[in-house]
């Protein structure tokens, strides 16, 4: 019987001609694989560069964005209702966008982020990306007085997730790219690429020695070569040349600490308790919750024009002196008000940003008043309104070496660092007295994400392997033989036991081998011909307890014998499972 196309099934047709596309995409996706596991490291290189040119690119799109919508919906000597409507239907809009289809790009992004690196296996999903960038450039837009460097920083982030994971790297692989994302866009965001490396491991990954910090660099370097290139290599705020007029500044620039730190700290405490409440009403009203912070700024800005937007133009004028003492005083109060509104309604936006503009104006108040008062020894008020940026920054943030290295970017005047390493430093202790928590940890919990508060973090680095070592009373000599040693085992409350001879400790050898020993002939052997004195299991003091339990379980022994890192034969003690059990609170420790 003769058969033509015509009677062969269409599905049939269909699936012979998606058979070897089919195949050949295996094929290909098998291939991959195989070359990835071969070069996942040269791979994550190149991802790494890529990643730090894409999200500049991006940062940069975020930037022009904003400021060019702003200058639109809210012009400078506008009609006064713009001020009041375009707040409130921006926060309206985004915030039903927000709870209908980004319900993850509410807030900063940098707890979102951390929570991503930390509880999230570091996925960030591509639908995050996109809302977070459109819905914070809208409500930027339309005067909200939040910033623009979190939300860029879970941008960075995510494009790095998303790309790793695209790629087909591994877990590991794609929670290491979130930092490498972070650093990049807060490169081109500040365009401090110093400081966006130390933000990195400093907030993000909360580790300053961490094993990405090749690729961190790379990545901040590359997305700061985009900036320079698109934008130009001009600084965020222009400011003149610092000078210190007299030592006794110093004492000036401590108050401003002083006084950063309480700022601070009523700035988070508002902040955060306003939050609470606002996630206390019911889930049905979430979309409309951003129109309190709109409705807020609207009626603010009415009377106070320079109150809307992040206010970078307005911080500039106060760093160079053309700012008024009563107008600093105002913005000060209204701003702290307005960004914990915004902020714990809901809409979307960081608080890097604030953070700079209150620290200015702080800074500029104090400036002004001391000036007033010596102005023959005191710096202009320019110079304290600069110092005072890092002050809020630390304070609020919690990241006081990225402060100083950020602000010293900024200006580019190394003269700036002591005074703001001293107000800094002050401003951060102030600030941990009043409000122990930081602000992105509160943040995360009130989200119900819990991520490693730096206690926790030093709990970890004090759980050594010294605090649960043991004196070595048993020690067995290298001449003994393997019947000797069993003998001499039935009297011993342990299972292991380290083998020294005249060098020192040369190995560990277990009970469970001396009997297989003696089982295959070998009970007239002397210990040191069984053990390898070369390469055997040990630990040192200073290492964590985890790698003692891996290395219990690598050699199938309770028992380790702790060594010098100058001597490895020099034996200081010993460590047995009972005795890390016993430091965890699981069992009871045995007596020495």
């Amino acid at each position: 019987m003769k058969v033509t196309v015509s009677d062969i099934p269409v599905t049939q047709l269909s699936e012979a001609r998606d058979a070897p596309q089919k195949n050949w995409w295996n094929s290909s996706s098998q291939q991959w694989n195989a070359f990835l596991r071969e070069r996942e490291a040269q791979v994550f290189l190149l991802l790494t560069l890529l990643i730090g040119a894409i999200v500049g690119m991006v940062v940069v799109a975020f930037i022009l964005l904003t400021e060019r919508f702003g200058a639109r919906l809210y012009p400078a000597g506008g009609a006064a209702w713009r001020r009041l409507l375009v707040p409130v239907a921006g926060s309206a809009l985004m915030g039903y966008l927000l709870y209908r289809f980004f319900p993850d790009a509410r807030g900063s992004g940098v707890p979102q982020t951390k929570a991503a690196l930390y509880a999230r296996g570091g996925r960030i999903a591509i639908g995050t990306v996109i809302g977070k960038f459109f819905c914070t450039s809208a409500t930027l837009a339309s005067g909200i007085p939040l910033g623009r460097e979190g939300p860029a920083v879970q941008v960075g982030a995510g494009i790095a997730s998303v790309l790793g994971r695209k790629l087909g790297l591994s877990s590991e692989r794609v929670k290491a790219l979130i930092p490498v994302g972070a650093a990049a866009a807060i490169a081109a965001a500040f365009n401090t690429p110093l400081a966006a490396v130390l933000f990195a491991l400093e907030e993000v990954v909360g580790d300053m020695h961490a094993p990405v910090l090749g690729s961190v660099v790379l990545a901040s370097a590359t997305s700061w070569a985009m900036l320079r290139l698109l934008l130009g290599n001009n600084p965020l705020f222009q400011v003149p040349q610092y000078q210190l007029v007299h030592p006794g500044e110093f004492a000036i620039y401590a108050v401003l600490g002083v006084a950063g730190g309480l700022v601070s700290a009523a700035f988070t405490k508002l902040l955060l308790w306003m939050r609470e409440r606002f996630l206390q009403f019911p889930k049905k009203t979430v979309w409309f919750q951003p129109v309190a912070g709109g409705l807020t700024v609207g009626i603010m800005g009415w009377f106070v024009p320079q109150l809307l937007g992040v206010g970078y133009k307005h911080v500039g004028e106060v760093l160079n002196g053309g700012m008024a003492l009563r107008l600093m005083i105002l913005l000060l109060a209204l701003k702290l008000v307005a960004v914990a509104t915004s902020y714990a309604s809901g809409n979307a936006g960081g608080i890097f940003g604030p953070s700079l503009f209150l620290g200015a104006m702080l800074g500029g108040i104090i400036g002004n008043v001391a000036h007033g008062l010596a102005p023959t020894y005191v710096a202009t008020p320019g110079a304290y309104a600069l110092v005072g940026m890092g002050a809020a920054f630390a304070g609020i943030v919690r990241a006081p070496i990225t402060s100083v290295v950020m602000i010293f970017e900024i200006t580019r005047d190394y003269a700036v660092i002591v005074p703001l390493m001293i107000s800094n430093l002050v401003s951060f202790f102030i600030s941990s007295r009043f409000q122990k928590q930081p602000i992105y940890e509160v943040l995360a919990q009130q989200d119900g994400i819990h991520l490693p508060s730096v206690e926790t973090r030093q709990q970890l680095e004090q759980r050594q392997v010294i605090h649960a070592m043991r004196d070595a009373k048993e020690i067995l000599s290298a001449e003994m033989t393997v019947q000797e040693t069993l003998e001499k085992s039935k009297s011993s409350e342990f299972h292991a036991w380290p083998v020294s001879d005249e060098r020192g400790v040369i190995g560990v050898i277990s009970l469970q081998s001396l009997q297989r020993a003696n089982s295959d002939g070998s009970a007239n052997k002397k210990l040191k011909e069984i053990v390898d004195a070369e390469d055997f299991p040990h630990v040192h003091g200073d290492h964590p307890l985890h790698l003692a339990l891996e290395r219990m379980g690598a050699s199938q022994l309770d028992l380790l014998p702790v060594v010098s890192r100058a001597n490895v034969h020099h034996l200081e003690g010993m460590v047995t499972l009972q005795d890390v059990l016993a430091l965890y609170g699981v069992g009871a420790k045995e007596s020495d």
